[in-house]
């Protein structure tokens, strides 16, 4: 495996969100990385493209430093072709570092070449320029002993955008049993598998059946761009999975009573102005109606949110973590 180095001067003494690659998609990745920006401004450089030159504006007015970019898109292909000449990038497994990666025009030339490009980039304005699509694809194993333990852990870090969340929209590949991915994927009707799990993740992720054995089914999850809202946000997701679970809880019980519960509103005036059935039983809607409900009491503010205090997150769960690490055999 060979790594091409292509890096700015003054490598050194800042914080830093490295933009990683994987199969040709510029993505976010590791943190804790360091450089110090001290390169010249463009701010009087017309050739810019018009994006461009607003990437760089907003990078300036973010920053205290002065940086210089290879903007030109002729100069890059220049650049992209001379680093890749005489390299065979299907089949010598070339990684390309990039330093300060800017708005990424050369990101963009050496991706077109067939190149692995892994970007590192320290100011967050150029970050949405660099992603492209899924930032990173994971595949992992989940032996059905820890398999709950395991989904519900990686629910809680989805909904927060913690552990592997934390760089963005982490692509899910997993193969879990049978049963787990007709509960991935059951609608109300489904009595027997439609439960939290199911809404919380058809809630959050695009689901697709990869493949199928006897034993294991390879599922991918990908989170959706429209997940979070002014009204469900990492802040208050953890009451959201707590409506859900009490939900399912009794799934039996009808809904408007457990909205008397939840919120100061009038439960059937807020079923009606969604177009809920005011019969309705707390298990039986849809994924997406149970996040416009949320987002609905979200948004009056008058929810009573004692009554979501889920004591499983007050626990020590160092046991519980541990179990996952040693279940999940995760190769990235």
């Amino acid at each position: 495996m060979t790594f091409v180095a292509s890096v700015s001067p003054l490598f050194g003494g800042r914080q830093l969100t490295l933009a990683a690659s994987t199969l040709r998609c510029s993505v976010r990745g590791l943190k804790g990385q360091s450089v110090r920006l001290g390169l010249h401004n463009l701010k009087n450089n017309y050739s810019l493209k018009g994006e461009i030159a607003e990437m760089v504006a907003n990078a300036e007015r973010d920053s205290t430093s002065d940086r210089r970019f290879l903007a030109c898109p002729l100069s890059a292909h220049k650049v992209a072709s001379q680093l890749t000449r005489g390299r065979n990038l299907e089949t010598s497994k070339t990684y390309f570092l990039e330093f300060e990666a800017g708005p990424g025009v050369l990101t963009r030339k050496l991706l077109n070449t067939g190149a692995h490009v892994i970007a590192l980039e320290s100011n967050k304005s150029f970050l949405p320029n660099l992603e492209v699509d899924v930032p990173l694809k994971v595949v992992g194993i989940v032996p059905p002993k820890d398999e709950r333990i395991f989904i519900w852990r990686y629910t809680y870090f989805l909904y927060e955008c913690s552990s592997v969340y934390n760089y963005g929209r982490i692509e899910l590949n997993l193969f879990v049993s049978e049963r787990m991915y007709k509960v991935f994927v059951a609608k109300p009707s489904d009595k027997k598998f439609y439960q939290t799990l199911s809404v919380l993740w058809q809630t959050a992720c695009d689901i697709q059946l990869l493949h199928k054995n006897e034993l294991l089914y390879l599922v991918q999850l990908t989170p959706r761009k429209d997940l979070f809202t002014d009204f469900l946000t990492t802040a208050n997701s953890k009451t959201f999975i707590m409506m859900v679970k009490q939900c399912f809880g009794k799934a039996s019980t009808k809904l408007h009573n457990k909205l008397n519960l939840w919120t100061y509103e009038n439960a059937r005036n807020l079923l009606r102005e969604l177009e809920i059935p005011e019969d309705v039983t707390a298990g039986s809607l849809y994924p997406e109606a149970y996040k416009s409900l949320f987002e609905r009491m979200e948004q009056s503010n008058r929810i009573d949110r004692s009554l979501f205090c889920d004591i499983d997150l007050l626990a020590d769960d160092s046991s519980l973590t541990s179990a996952i690490l040693y279940a999940a055999r995760v190769t990235i």
